[in-house]
């Protein structure tokens, strides 16, 4: 039934492929997509030149499709991949935006553990054994547990 109605659309079937394609980059946003859709077009617009050609096959116009589709998306990646600067690069590495920072024990250090509280959060911190209340300087956050130092 879809080979008839494919046979019976010509060219045009590709193209209803391609917006079908685009449609769906609307409602499903990645980026992906469009470039799939933009390679059924291509072939489209091959179709319309090339539809009574022994040689376009609806083998050779999938495999034209294919090699299209993947050239197109290792391209679209690597445009849409190359602004990856941000006015805000610990965004979403919060751990990593406390170095520097400064706070107050509230559990003191023994044994190497005890228990900082920085804005809403309380913290783990890892380093020498001090009293509560004692000032301390983050140098290290990895994993969720904070590594500090005195404060000077």
């Amino acid at each position: 039934m879809i080979a008839a109605l494919a046979l019976e659309l010509g060219p045009w079937s590709w193209w209803i492929v391609g917006l079908i394609f685009l449609g769906l980059e609307i409602v499903i946003p990645g980026v992906f997509l469009l470039w799939i859709g933009l390679a059924a077009m291509v072939v489209g617009a091959m179709s319309f030149l090339l539809w009574g050609a022994d040689l376009w096959s609806w083998q050779t116009q999938m495999l034209v499709f294919a090699v299209l589709a993947v050239a197109l998306a290792l391209v679209g990646r690597r445009i849409s991949g190359s602004n990856t600067e941000t006015d805000q690069p610990m965004l979403n590495r919060r751990t990593e935006g406390l170095v520097g920072r400064t706070a107050t024990l509230e559990e003191p250090i023994r044994e190497g553990k005890g228990r900082i509280r920085l804005d809403d959060t309380t913290w783990i911190v890892q380093g020498p054994d001090m009293p509560v209340g004692a000032r301390v300087r983050i140098t290290m956050a990895q994993a969720g547990c904070l590594t500090v130092e005195p404060a000077a």
